[in-house]
C-alpha cells in the first residue's frame, strides 16, 4: 500500500495530473493499493496557511491515523505546504511508514517555486538564506513573503531529515536543486509517466499552434503569441492567470483565440486538432506536463531551451527563450509536421511510457527498505 500525500495549490495544474498519473501507474503497474490523502490551499485562509508554513505542519495525526488504517509501507508525498510540513513525514515514520518526497519545483529553497523573479530567472536564494525571496518581494506581499521565507529557512533541513528519498522529474531540476544548497542528498530523476501515446501524427490535419499553460510572466505566452503573428499562424491559447487580460491586449493583428481555463477533456480535444504546439516559457520548467501531454500526442514542439525541456525535446524542437524571430522560423518549419510528431512521440515514449517508469518506481520503493 502506498499512501499518496498532497497538498494542492489555490490553482490547479501539472503537478496535480502527475500525481493522478503516478497513482495509476501504482494501481495498474505495480498492482498495489494506492490511497490519495489531500488538503485544499483553496480552502483554508491566509492565517492558517501562516500558521502551518511557521509551525512545520498541521494536525500531523491525521497522517498517522491515515499510516496505520491503510497499512502504508511508504508514504510518497509531494507538495507539503502549507499544512503539512515536516511534522506530516515525521508522523509517516513513527507509524511505520517510509517516506518518499516528490518535488515537481524549487520550493525547498524558492518561495515561489520556480526560481523566477523580477522578469527574469533567480538563483538569490540558496540553502537556508531565504533572506532575498523576502528583499525581493516574491510572493507578492510582504507579509506573505516574510511568512515562507522564515518558514523555509526555520524548517528545511528537520523536514529533510525526515525524507528518506528525494524524487524530481528531470536530472536538471537535481542538478539546480543542489546548485540551490537544498539538502537533498542523491536524489532520483523519475519521469512523470504517460499513461498513453498516438499511434501515429495526425498534426497534418491540425487547424492551429496550441499554448497550454497558466498565463503568467514566467510562461512567455506573450512570446508565443508574437511569433505566431510573425509566421501567419492560427494560435489557441488554453489557460489563465494573472497576465491573462494584458495577453488579450497584445493580439491585435494576430488570429489568438483564448479558451480559458479547460477540462481535461477539452484540452484533450484542443490538441487533437493541434498542428504544433508552443512550450515558450522563460523559467527553469522541470519536467512541464504541457511538452510531455503533446509529444505523446504526436503534435510537433516548439519550446524554449530553458530548464528540463531539452531533455524532453527533440532536435530541432529547441530556440532561445524570448526569441520571437527564431521561434516564429520553427513554427513555420515544424507546423503540421508529421514526421516531426512521430519523432517527437517516439522520443517520449521512450522517457515516459509507463513500462520505463514503472520498473524505476518499483525498485526506488524497494529500495527504501521495510
Amino acid at each position: 500500500m502506498i499512501l499518496f500525500l498532497h497538498n494542492r495549490y489555490r490553482t490547479t495544474g501539472g503537478e496535480e495530473r502527475a500525481i493522478e498519473d503516478l497513482l495509476w501507474l501504482v494501481r495498474e503497474h505495480l498492482g498495489e493499493d494506492a490511497e490519495l490523502l489531500t488538503r485544499d490551499s483553496a480552502s483554508s485562509g491566509r492565517g492558517r496557511a501562516a500558521a502551518g508554513l511557521l509551525n512545520g505542519g498541521l494536525a500531523p495525526e491525521q497522517v498517522a491515523q491515515a499510516v496505520r488504517r491503510t497499512g502504508a509501507r511508504v508514504v510518497h508525498a509531494h507538495n507539503v505546504n502549507p499544512s503539512f510540513g515536516w511534522r506530516a513525514l515525521a508522523a509517516a515514520r513513527e507509524a511505520g511508514a517510509r517516506t518518499v518526497l516528490h518535488l515537481h519545483n524549487y520550493r525547498l529553497v524558492c518561495a515561489v517555486g520556480t526560481c523566477f523573479t523580477q522578469g527574469g530567472d533567480c538563483t538569490r536564494c540558496h540553502g537556508r538564506n531565504t533572506a532575498p525571496g523576502v528583499r525581493h518581494n516574491c510572493r507578492g506581499t510582504v507579509g506573505q513573503a516574510a511568512v515562507y521565507g522564515a518558514a523555509l529557512a526555520l524548517w528545511q533541513r528537520r523536514l529533510a531529515a525526515h525524507v528518506d528519498r528525494f524524487v524530481t522529474p528531470s536530472a536538471y531540476a537535481a542538478q539546480r536543486l543542489r546548485e540551490l544548497g537544498a539538502p537533498v542528498g542523491d536524489i532520483a530523476v523519475l519521469p512523470t509517466p504517460m499513461r498513453s501515446t498516438a499511434m501515429r501524427s495526425q498534426a497534418g490535419a491540425g487547424s492551429h499552434a496550441l499554448v497550454a499553460s497558466r498565463l503568467s510572466p514566467e510562461k512567455g505566452v506573450d512570446t508565443a503569441i508574437d511569433a505566431c503573428r510573425r509566421a501567419g499562424v492560427a494560435l489557441v491559447v488554453a489557460g489563465d492567470g494573472p497576465q491573462a487580460e494584458e495577453l488579450r491586449a497584445q493580439t491585435a493583428g494576430a488570429d489568438v483565440r483564448f479558451e480559458g481555463m479547460v477540462a481535461a477533456d477539452r484540452l484533450a480535444e484542443l490538441r487533437a486538432d493541434a498542428a504544433l504546439a508552443i512550450v515558450p516559457s522563460r523559467c527553469a520548467e522541470v519536467f512541464p506536463l504541457a511538452a510531455v501531454e503533446a509529444l505523446a500526442a504526436g503534435v510537433p514542439l516548439v519550446a524554449t531551451r530553458v530548464g528540463g525541456i531539452p531533455e524532453l525535446a527533440p532536435p530541432g524542437a529547441l530556440v532561445a527563450a524570448d526569441d520571437a524571430g527564431a521561434m516564429a522560423v520553427a513554427i513555420s518549419a515544424r507546423y503540421g509536421d508529421e514526421r516531426a510528431g512521430d519523432e517527437g512521440r517516439a522520443r517520449i515514449a521512450a522517457i515516459a511510457a509507463p513500462e520505463v517508469v514503472a520498473p524505476a518506481l518499483a525498485a526506488l520503493y524497494d529500495g527504501l527498505g521495510g
